[in-house]
């Protein structure tokens, strides 16, 4: 899939994306400028993740938010680096 990067350096991300990954009009994305490629990251609210962390108390004790999702959903697999030229 391609997006185009507008003069006011905005895209628009695809809708198969944007439904596979959850995102919502509104959400927020951090970028992570020391990634060698873009890399958007949802941000998380954590007031939100604090009034639900409890559910997972017994399974996943003192967990971190980042510990807790990759429990849950797994690891995420990141594309291959690109070689600097």
């Amino acid at each position: 899939m391609k997006a185009t990067l507008t003069s006011k350096g905005q895209i628009t991300i695809p809708w198969k994306i944007r439904q596979r990954l959850g995102l919502k009009p509104g959400q927020q994305l951090e970028f992570d400028e020391t990634a060698p490629f873009l890399k958007a990251i949802k941000v998380v609210d954590h007031r939100a993740w604090e009034k639900i962390r409890g559910i997972g108390k017994n399974r996943l004790p003192a967990a971190s938010i980042p510990d807790w999702l990759e429990q849950t959903r797994g690891q995420v697999e990141l594309p291959p680096q690109r070689r600097k030229r």
